[in-house]
């Protein structure tokens, strides 16, 4: 196993997520097959991964508890478990402190090794922001009091959004969890944001890096083209080579939903084989492909003739991530953003189209991006859902 170090321990480069464990269909424990997860665990163990990330909302809030069920029959200085707390779901049912309590009983430890201010993003940070709830001030006097033992935030923010976040909060974050792959390389800037924690000392943790199974499952062609440089390595391999390779990467998280899915990562994380610069122009161009992107360059000819003032170029931009995959994330970003500056607000007035040297039809995608968040369920109502799981699950735990 690959190791880095942080602060004086040894962290597996390879860390175990547990958002996506086995399903078994049969509603207990929010689905899980719990004995698939624990004959995975014992491999974990066997083959030196160390680093077990969980949180609060994930399995419709059953993966904590049966992370820690599961862990507490190894001795508790060889893991490192990492959680999450929902900020973007704050209320007067989850208040920090309240939360973090049933975290720790739920995980059966007395401490949390890496804590993480969860999802900090355009949508959440005035939440974060928010005097009443003072979020960042109770978890940094938990640290203080040895509860937390190292404290940091994951964030699918944009890269603007980041630099906000981290001037608010960076002197108080150890470490930072982002969505990191060689298509979000461009795709969501993660070029761009990876440059900005690394510039600024913070070690970065990297989370969906074969995109939720997309990059581990590519059309033949391009598995083919893959193939034929390394025949030894699978899809997944490849995703993961790419990061590796980032000096600035410390853990490496796998939502992994099988033996054999941790087998296979664990092969890979066995060895240092690095891609060749040729290696990686093939993922950029397959990354390319895949994207099927509308050609905005950012050169704001569109903005500055918008007789609404939309920021084009970044509506673009989120359309082409929406139209690769859809997800809660880019509607929170949305959400974000006053009503008369989402894609909605578009007139079709055709002056952006007019003077777009990328020739893209600026409104017809606005319309279309618009249809399609109208059609996702909003983060309020994801939220009540949440709260509701949770809510089911643990009346059925009395």
């Amino acid at each position: 196993m690959l190791y880095r170090d942080f602060k004086g321990k040894k962290l597996s480069l390879l860390g175990f997520g547990a958002m996506r464990l086995p399903q078994n269909g049969d509603g207990a424990n929010g689905g899980v097959d719990v004995a698939q997860v624990e004959e995975m665990i014992g491999a974990a163990f066997e083959n030196g991964i160390n680093y077990f990330d969980t949180a609060y909302p994930y399995h419709k809030g059953e993966s904590e508890r049966i992370m820690g069920r599961l862990l507490s029959q190894y001795p508790r200085d060889k893991y490192y478990l990492a959680t999450k707390y929902p900020g973007h779901q704050v209320s007067d049912a989850y208040d920090p402190a309240a939360v973090f309590e049933e975290q720790l009983e739920k995980c059966r430890v007395d401490h949390f090794d890496f804590y993480l201010l969860h999802n900090i993003c355009e949508r959440s940070l005035p939440t974060y922001r928010d005097e009443r709830w003072k979020i960042v001030e109770y978890f940094t006097e938990q640290r203080k009091k040895g509860r937390i033992t190292h404290l940091g935030f994951s964030s699918h923010a944009a890269l603007e959004g980041l630099e906000e976040i981290l001037d608010l909060f960076g002197n108080e974050m150890e470490f930072c969890q982002i969505q990191i792959n060689y298509l979000d390389w461009s795709l969501q800037k993660a070029a761009e944001k990876y440059e900005l924690l690394t510039r600024r000392n913070i070690p970065v943790w990297g989370m969906e890096p074969v995109r939720g199974g997309k990059l581990a499952n590519l059309p033949a062609e391009m598995d083919k083209a893959l193939h034929a440089r390394r025949p030894e390595e699978s899809a997944a391999a490849w995703g993961f080579r790419f990061l590796q390779g980032l000096p600035g990467m410390t853990v490496i998280l796998s939502g992994m939903s099988n033996l054999s899915q941790l087998l296979d990562n664990v092969k890979t994380f066995s060895e240092e084989k690095p891609l060749t610069a040729e290696e990686q122009q093939l993922l950029f161009h397959i990354a390319d492909t895949l994207k099927n992107a509308l050609p905005c360059t950012g050169c704001n000819y569109c903005r500055d003739g918008c007789p609404k003032q939309l920021d084009i170029p970044y509506l673009i931009s989120q359309y082409n991530e929406f139209r690769f995959q859809p997800g809660m994330n880019i509607g929170m970003r949305m959400d974000a953003l006053p009503e008369e500056k989402r894609p909605g607000a578009c007139i079709a007035c055709g002056r952006c189209s007019a003077v777009c040297p990328q020739k893209i039809e600026i409104p017809e995608a606005l319309a279309t991006f618009a249809k399609g968040l109208a059609e996702q369920p909003s983060w309020d109502e994801i939220c009540r859902q949440r709260e509701e799981d949770n809510r089911r699950s643990q009346m059925n735990r009395r």
